[in-house]
């Protein structure tokens, strides 16, 4: 193991306390999905993102991040925080009312990082292909990124967005789907069966690549790194991200129950237990 993925790994296991620590406080949130998508996050801010000092909305010359399946924000502010958008303190302040760090991420209270509003399903894949051809159109030659779940995928608007990206050559946006096979109300496959993702992207035109061990984050620098250098050839980029919901606690893994479900005192304590603090709790 490299040094940096080392740091990587400190900084994923720190992200995870701050997950089950604020949906813990507050009796409410999405832990699931978030530490399932906390190795991808960390490695996407701290390594594979060309990002700027400060916080610009309209993102002019650096790469830019869009989190469709806002209900896992928990991972997202904390990424954000311990990346230096807002302070780390802030993170005490999740889902409570009159403050800037809502159950879903929001824009009106000018929060750092956040550029989309993402309580609606479905929606984040359009937003993205607008923000790459914007881009294009302001000759700025960094790519824009999306986060989706693959639960999402069941939302009509995302095969209309798909379709529309590959036919305008939108070649500068990288979409990760996040296939860990969960959603609320059980498996993808019980739910609603995708069938063959990777085939559907392609038949729609897309170049597609696969980061099978989506919780390693040796697996992710490499895969991130072939997304990346597919880039401005003609096609939008998918990346089919396999995660485990939960990841990083046994009890919660391999089940959708804990999709939007708080811990207990004595479940957050055996928790922390399995993730000792590195960087320091808020």
């Amino acid at each position: 193991m490299t040094q940096q993925t080392s740091n990587l790994e400190q900084f994923t296991q720190q992200v995870r306390r701050d997950i089950l620590r604020m949906v813990h406080a507050v009796n409410s949130g999405h832990p699931g999905g978030s530490l399932g998508c906390a190795e991808f996050l960390v490695t996407l801010y701290q390594h594979v993102m060309k990002r700027n000092e400060g916080f610009d909305m309209n993102g002019i010359n650096e790469d830019v991040f869009f989190l469709s399946n806002g209900h896992i924000s928990p991972v997202f502010y904390s990424v954000l925080a311990r990346s230096g958008y807002f302070p780390v303190s802030e993170l005490a302040t999740f889902r409570k009312l009159n403050t800037r760090l809502q159950g879903h991420p929001t824009t009106h209270e000018g929060l750092e990082g956040i550029r989309m509003a993402s309580g609606s399903l479905g929606q984040g894949l359009s937003v993205a292909i607008g923000a790459a051809q914007a881009k294009k159109l302001n000759n700025d030659s960094n790519l824009v990124y999306v986060l989706t779940g693959d639960g999402e995928l069941q939302e009509g608007q995302n095969w209309e967005a798909i379709m529309y990206a590959s036919a305008k050559n939108v070649d500068n946006l990288i979409a990760v789907v996040d296939l860990n096979g969960q959603q609320i109300d059980g498996s993808t496959t019980d739910v609603l069966n995708m069938g063959n993702v990777a085939a559907k992207f392609e038949a729609f035109d897309w170049d597609v690549l696969e980061i099978k061990e989506g919780n390693n984050i040796e697996a992710i620098i490499t895969g991130m790194a072939d997304a990346k250098s597919r880039s401005g050839k003609g096609k939008p980029v998918c990346v089919l991200l396999h995660t485990e919901m939960g990841n990083g606690v046994d009890f919660m893994m391999h089940t959708h129950a804990w999709h939007g479900k708080a811990p207990s005192n004595e479940q957050l304590e055996n928790a922390l237990n399995q993730n000792p603090a590195t960087l320091g709790d808020y």
